[in-house]
């Protein structure tokens, strides 16, 4: 019998309290543990105690429109998935919430509980690949970071020395530090945690 996944954490905000209970409440049916806030500041405090993997967020709110809300949250952590939702879509403002503020997905209210739930789904899975590859890095010195991330770009051992004016000895010791503590034993694994590291 198969192991079950990880419990994923969800986040809604909207300040239309009934529905941001209603789309928790079907979060929670498909699995996650999902959480309403009227407001993103009660939603940042709570984020402090518990990270949420995802976060489904309305846009036109009076506190504070939700691409704002979405820079602070990124900000106090580069490993939350950002879903937005609006009533008011354009093309402009989905253009901007993917490519401007990290928006995973910009869904039209009313919701699409298809699209809402895959959505979801890929937002918690990449937001647990990045918080896993953050967390193999967290042990690496400056110095390491900076050779893993040279490592990362597909760098001989070579370039790196060149690149970072050290001799090739001392980047060997350092990619071998940076294996033993990240995992990642091979120049493609070493690139795929890189990747993962900057969201990709």
């Amino acid at each position: 019998m198969a192991e079950p996944g990880p419990v994923t954490i969800v986040h809604v905000v909207d300040d239309d309290h009934d529905l941001g209970r209603a789309v928790a409440r079907l979060l929670t049916r498909l699995g996650h543990r999902a959480t309403a806030f009227d407001s993103p500041v009660d939603m940042m405090n709570h984020q402090r105690n518990e990270q949420a993997h995802c976060l489904v967020t309305d846009i036109m709110m009076a506190e504070l429109d939700g691409f704002a809300f979405a820079e602070q949250v990124r900000a106090q952590d580069p490993a939350i998935a950002i879903i937005f939702m609006t009533a008011w879509p354009s093309t402009a403002n989905a253009v901007d919430a993917v490519r401007l503020y990290g928006g995973l997905d910009y869904l039209e209210k009313p919701l699409d509980q298809v699209r809402l739930a895959a959505a979801v789904a890929e937002g918690a899975g990449w937001s647990l690949k990045r918080r896993d590859a953050l967390g193999r890095i967290g042990m690496l010195t400056p110095r390491e970071r900076e050779v893993f991330a040279c490592l990362g770009e597909g760098m001989s051992n070579k370039l790196v020395a060149s690149t970072l004016g050290l001799s090739p000895k001392t980047i060997e010791d350092h990619r071998a530090a940076i294996i033993m503590k990240t995992g990642a034993a091979s120049p493609a694994a070493l690139i795929a945690l890189f990747r993962a590291t900057q969201g990709a």
